[in-house]
């Protein structure tokens, strides 16, 4: 796995007009629309130091068209004004009159964002970079700028316009959280530490079923520790019985309990599943075991012994890699199974690694995530990643060092 894009070291970057493509996407409170978590914004700082020199122009997401989370950046520039040693404007446009405007009379050491990216319908589009490039988006910014640097990770499974159109038209590089994100990803696939440890839970088991298939395919993982509703999918795809709400929550699974059994027909010794649960009952929690499943109620977490087990398996690993929670921790009671993972890994010795919003979120409110090797900012590019399909804004980024090569 060797990812020949150019990086900020590549590049001179005084007196350089520079695209920064940032991921700075991030929960808000519904009921007030501010922002609720800015772990993604603080996350900018290393690559806006490297950017000191030059004058840059943040474009960058919030949600998408639809939803009500879909806003403005303009509180993103305001944490992003109180974290970064540049000074930070706000452009209500993203690529209209006012917002080229604005680009053009930036200075070095400013800092300027434009607005919410998926404002323009053609973001929405997915394609090639040759056929993003001819966006209205695109050309109408591109010959602006010196350089274009992603340092978007968590979006980097999408193939749009501001991923992969400019790095078609611009110099590119790699920003540092994206060094950071892709470098422990090519230690996991490539050189872990034995034994590797994955445990992988969450609600969506679409994405996280290719991935376990493909970890223990290339034997990047030694052992596979499943909860959540990827538990689920493979007790059903080992015969074992759900209660029916499980079953009404699960849905139609048909396809992803096929590939579970033809995992398990395969890699079964290197799985574990858990073998007792935390099931909601009256309101509250009680503990059952992997028999007593089917008898009614949701389960919404491991079990203290499945909890235990896992976290003695954590123990003896030297890597250790978690997505996605083992139940419904936000739920009061059910979140033992989750903070027993973390706390485990966060005490190890181990390569540790954590990945999407939900994990990296309560590693912050457990104030163990800097105990943690690296926690990554992304849910879907990472699983894509392990999973082992390429990424386009990568594709893009080494293409672009083709095509461009050192400025």
């Amino acid at each position: 796995m060797e990812f020949d894009y150019l990086t900020l070291d590549d590049f001179q970057l005084r007196d350089k007009t520079i695209l920064l493509r940032l991921d700075i996407n991030a929960p808000l409170d519904p009921a007030s629309n501010q922002i609720l978590d800015d772990g993604r914004i603080l996350a900018a700082k290393p690559t806006l130091d490297s950017l000191l020199q030059g004058r840059v122009v943040v474009l960058s997401h919030q949600s998408r068209p639809g939803r009500g989370d879909f806003t403005s950046m303009q509180q993103h520039a305001l944490v992003l004004q109180k974290n970064c040693s540049q000074r930070v404007s706000f452009v209500e446009d993203v690529m209209g009159p006012t917002a080229r405007q604005a680009i053009r009379d930036i200075r070095n050491g400013e800092v300027l964002v434009l607005d919410n990216v998926r404002l323009c319908s053609e973001e929405n589009l997915e394609d090639s970079g040759e056929k993003l490039a001819k966006t209205n988006l695109v050309k109408r910014l591109a010959p602006l700028f010196d350089l274009y640097v992603n340092d978007a990770f968590a979006t980097a499974h999408r193939a749009q316009a501001s991923l992969v159109g400019f790095p078609y038209l611009l110099p590119s590089a790699a920003g540092k959280l994206m060094e950071a994100e892709l470098g422990a990803i090519k230690q996991l696939m490539q050189n872990p530490a034995r034994p590797s440890t994955y445990i992988l839970g969450g609600a969506k088991v679409e994405d996280k079923v290719p991935v376990i298939e493909n970890i223990l395919a290339t034997k990047a993982a030694d052992n596979v520790l499943v909860g959540g509703n990827v538990a689920k999918i493979f007790l059903k795809a080992s015969e074992h019985k759900l209660g029916e709400s499980d079953e009404r929550e699960l849905g139609d699974v048909t396809d992803e309990v096929l590939k579970a059994n033809r995992i398990l027909s395969k890699y079964r010794r290197r799985i574990v599943l858990p073998s007792d649960f935390g099931m909601e009952s009256d309101g509250g929690r009680v503990e059952v075991e992997l028999n007593a499943l089917s008898r009614g109620g949701r389960a919404l977490d491991i079990g203290p012994k499945s909890a235990a087990d896992f976290s003695g398996i954590i123990e003896r690993s030297k890597t250790v890699v978690a997505s996605g929670p083992m139940g419904v921790f936000e739920q009061d009671g059910f979140e033992t199974g989750t903070k027993v993972i973390l706390e485990t890994m966060a005490k190890s010795n181990a390569f540790t690694v954590i990945g999407g919003g939900h994990l990296a979120g309560y590693a912050g409110i457990l104030h163990i995530a800097d105990r943690l090797t690296h926690v990554s900012t992304a849910g879907g590019a990472m699983l894509s990643m392990l999973a082992g399909e390429e990424l386009p804004a990568i594709t893009a980024l080494i293409a672009s060092a083709k095509r461009f090569g050192k400025k």
